[in-house]
């Protein structure tokens, strides 16, 4: 009897494991499928901070950032259009993507550095600039 107590204990975890993993799998579908997303990868701009991989959702007017490795329902920060300032921007050093763009925000006060998509980033500054007149000095 205790082998099959066993067994059907390994079956239980097995189940609830790849259960985790589809509804991740969904998640991340899901994030990255709708209009305004793109992928990114974000931390706070200080030595030895950690990177995190994640997607970003544009709305109307804030940013919304998911990250990757998750099965929070809401996203794990959010950025309101008018508190965003790009400080700079370049290539990642090292990277073998030409495509890949390492920038620097402020959002109140708090500096970050996210790596993205040029494309990504040609949206991000659109998006920026697109915000009723008010302050036309946050895009570089």
């Amino acid at each position: 009897m205790s082998g099959t107590v066993v067994a059907a204990a390994l079956g239980a975890v097995v189940a609830v494991f790849v259960v985790v993993v589809l509804l991740g799998a969904s998640r991340l579908r899901t994030l990255s499928g709708r209009v305004g997303s793109f992928l990114c990868s974000g931390r706070r701009a200080q030595p030895g901070a950690p990177w995190n991989a994640g997607i970003a959702h544009y709305g109307a007017g804030r940013i919304d950032w998911w990250r990757s490795w998750s099965l929070a329902p809401r996203p794990a920060r959010s950025w309101r259009r008018e508190d965003i300032e790009v400080v700079s921007r370049a290539p990642v050093a090292g990277s073998t993507d030409p495509d890949l763009v390492l920038v620097r925000c402020r959002h109140r006060g708090t500096d970050y550095e996210v790596t993205m998509s040029r494309d990504a980033l040609a949206g991000l500054t659109a998006w920026l600039e697109a915000a009723p007149p008010t302050d036309f000095s946050r895009v570089i």
